[in-house]
């Protein structure tokens, strides 16, 4: 059990993260970095003049990559925290601690003497340059190649979590730092990562309460009484590490790092593997943290869609959140839905994930979404998510190394053209060795995108997070600052002649 909570729960065993606002504006280095209350010399032709130089860049790959470094990003809506750290600061938090390696496994762990047979100190192991070099690409989807004991990018994926869970766990403030670091060199106002803070107790709150058949409100009548000290201690290690996050990044101080300009919020992240009563536990104590702490804005559900546990339980656990929405209906949903494809799961397994999440779960937003071609009156899907404003979040590049779906078998553009609201997102942008930037450049590439496009994916993105209304009001201010900052620089750019 703790082998599979580790490796599919995207690092989030024992998870508590950092939350904080701060409202600074994160402009490129080359941008003129004004206060975000100041008029900006941009015009309509600066915006003209933007569209018709991106166009002509499109195909000028080192062009294009400075032109969108700098282009302003409403928000990420789509990143687990675990996975969009790179392997190599775990490493140094690995030597830090004093933790170890398993060679074979590559595979870190906390046993600070390292007494198991096979372990290896981590400042030891890492001294070697190749050492340091496979467990990077163990630990990550760097240059992964299929081999007869590592056949499939899913499970290399999927199983990467479990190889740095141990350095991660310890050091979720320093992982938050990194992340919004990250944010701001791309120029991003907003983010939502994926949490699990006091997912243990949550856990044991079905544990000790066995689920009573359909009875959600007889089973939750149980678990009520213990929510409040599991929402304590959730609190508590968001408000630990968010110390920690905001000591690395200096904020609040004088000279604060750009990544403390952007604003950060959270999803709960419970996991979909576990027995029906442990997942109705997890899902009451996500709701009941996100009811009462405004900086965890709503609730997810994570692991492969495609494990069994998964699939046997995905019409139940869509009734649970079904009930919990009408115990707290002010908890806002996201879901990880339809992240399959056909050969990964039978063709039965394709018809109704994406429409239970919507129709079922209510929720707001859907995770992935890349088998909706293969649902159940798929058009008939497109159009009822069109009317309700459904948004999909678009990881391309987490789906093509764990899918192989990619390109034009991408379901990208048909969501575009039935008027479905999409975003661009990283997912895992650590283990998949990217960025938010490089996610707009892969779109702008294989889909041909214009700008006046990318400008509407950014803004997107801040219209449908699930941030307080001021909140947002603030964010598209900035955006809309920020798009005339950047187009004043853009047309002038000799290098982008």
């Amino acid at each position: 059990m703790t082998d599979r909570i580790s490796r599919y729960g995207h690092g989030c065993a024992s998870t508590a993260l950092v939350a904080f606002l701060i409202a600074a504006p994160a402009l490129a280095h080359d941008v003129p970095q004004n206060d975000t209350t100041a008029p900006v010399a941009s015009s309509a032709d600066d915006a003209a003049e933007t569209a018709r130089r991106f166009a002509a860049l499109r195909n000028d790959p080192a062009r294009l990559r400075l032109f969108l470094q700098a282009f302003p990003k409403g928000a990420d809506l789509h990143n687990h925290l675990a996975g969009a750290i790179y392997a190599e600061p775990m490493l140094d938090w690995a030597r830090t601690d004093r933790e170890c390696l398993d060679p074979r496994r590559q595979t870190l762990s906390n046993d600070s003497s390292c007494g198991r047979p096979g372990l290896v100190p981590a400042a030891e192991a890492f001294n070697s340059e190749d050492t340091t070099n496979r467990a990077i690409d163990a630990m990550s989807m760097r240059g992964f190649v299929p081999t007869e004991t590592d056949r499939s990018g899913h499970d290399h994926f999927f199983d990467t979590f479990d190889k740095f869970d141990a350095a991660y766990e310890t050091h979720q403030g320093e992982a938050l730092a990194e992340v919004l670091a990250q944010a701001a060199r791309d120029h991003e106002l907003y983010l939502e990562t994926m949490v699990s803070p006091a997912l243990a107790q949550a856990m044991a709150l079905g544990a000790h309460h066995p689920l009573k058949g359909n009875n959600f409100a007889g089973s939750y009548a149980e678990i009520a009484p213990s929510l409040p000290a599991v929402v304590a201690t959730a609190r508590a290690e968001i408000n630990q590490m968010e110390s920690r996050a905001h000591a690395i990044l200096g904020c609040g101080t004088a000279h604060p790092q750009p990544g403390c300009a952007v604003t950060v919020r959270y999803l709960f992240q419970p996991l979909r593997i576990l027995p029906p009563p442990m997942v109705f536990g997890q899902l009451a104590a996500g709701y009941a943290l996100a009811h009462s702490d405004p900086r965890v804005v709503g609730v997810n559900f994570v692991a492969p869609e495609d494990d069994p546990v998964a699939l046997r339980d995905y019409d139940l656990h869509m009734r649970m959140f079904r009930y919990l929405n009408g115990v707290a209906p002010d908890v806002k949903l996201s879901l990880h839905a339809g992240e399959l494809t056909l050969g990964l799961v039978p063709p039965s397994e394709l018809e109704s994930h994406i429409r239970q999440a919507v129709e079922v779960a209510g929720a707001r937003r859907i995770g992935h979404g890349v088998d909706i071609a293969y649902e159940r009156d798929a058009a008939e899907l497109l159009h009822e998510m069109a009317q309700k404003q459904i948004m999909v979040e678009i990881n391309l590049s987490s789906n093509a190394q764990i899918l192989g779906v990619s390109g034009g078998d991408h379901p990208f553009m048909l969501y575009r053209r039935a008027g479905v609201p999409t975003a661009l997102s990283t997912d895992d942008e650590g283990v998949s060795r990217i960025d938010l930037t490089h996610e707009y450049q892969r779109a702008t590439t294989t889909y041909g995108l214009d700008y006046p496009t990318l400008k509407q994916l950014s803004a997107t993105g801040i219209r449908y997070g699930f941030e307080s209304d001021a909140d947002r009001t603030t964010l598209n201010a900035r955006l809309q600052h920020d798009f005339a900052a950047f187009e004043h620089w853009a047309a002038h750019e000799p290098l982008f002649r």
